[in-house]
């Protein structure tokens, strides 16, 4: 979410029914605080956005072929909140499981979307303030979703994620092992402490970790990875600002 007087909310739509999906586009352009990064005919291609984007709000389908709105809205980030828009009101209890914002039955119209628009709005706003005036520990654990099981991983313990299309793998220094898990590096990456950085889209390091640096490259655990022109500005920035001059 943007922090200005007027704020907006960055969002996309996600329907597999080409009616539901060009109604819902031209709801979210008529409301002047949603900012529409893209439409989807699937959860699929929606994740492809959310691991490039910064998505405050997605209006999703339930009912889809390949991954569900449920399923997908189960990798996103904390940062990235959800309305359900289904035809079947047998999917409410699941919807409000996963916490979504609101859940609009179909067919609905323009003033049920902004009563709902309006409810993740302001939901953004107290999240917003209340970021300002408060100050979060360090965390010292993350839980993934690994093989039908939230697995408890040490921040410490971690080397390194790598992203394969829609899955992350994470490295770690105590099993030789990847653990794999169904989620977006974007997701990911907001979630993660400030000794994490991503610098090339399928790599986010723990700076930590890092045991060499070799021209474009960081070696961590043996393993070489490129820094990507992309983050190599934020990345050199870093490595200066930590630097014990000569």
């Amino acid at each position: 979410m943007s922090i200005s007087q007027e704020p907006k909310l960055s969002c996309i739509v996600v329907d597999d029914e080409p009616m539901a999906l060009n109604l819902i586009e031209s709801y979210v352009q008529k409301t002047p605080f949603l900012d529409l990064k893209g439409k989807c005919s699937s959860a699929i291609q929606a994740l492809k956005i959310l691991n490039t984007e910064q998505i405050d709000l997605i209006f999703l389908d339930i009912q889809m072929p390949d991954l569900t709105g449920i399923e997908l809205s189960k990798t996103l980030g904390k940062t990235t909140r959800v309305i359900f828009t289904t035809a079947f009101d047998s999917y409410a209890l699941q919807g409000y499981k996963v916490d979504a914002l609101d859940y609009l039955l179909k067919p609905f119209n323009y003033t049920e979307f902004l009563l709902a628009a309006n409810k993740a709005l302001s939901w953004f706003k107290l999240v917003s303030t209340a970021t300002d005036t408060t100050t979060t520990p360090p965390k010292k654990y993350l839980f993934v979703k690994s093989e039908y099981k939230q697995v408890k991983l040490e921040i410490n313990d971690i080397l390194y994620f790598e992203g394969l299309k829609d899955y992350i793998k994470i490295y770690l220094v105590s099993q030789s092992k990847p653990v794999l898990t169904l989620k977006s590096l974007k997701a990911l990456e907001q979630e993660l402490p400030s000794n994490f950085m991503r610098i090339h889209r399928s790599f986010i390091i723990s700076l930590d970790k890092i045991d060499e640096i070799e021209r474009s490259q960081v070696i961590i655990s043996g393993k070489r990875i490129t820094v990507s022109e992309g983050y190599k500005e934020a990345f050199l920035n870093y490595i200066s600002d930590n630097s014990i001059q000569s």
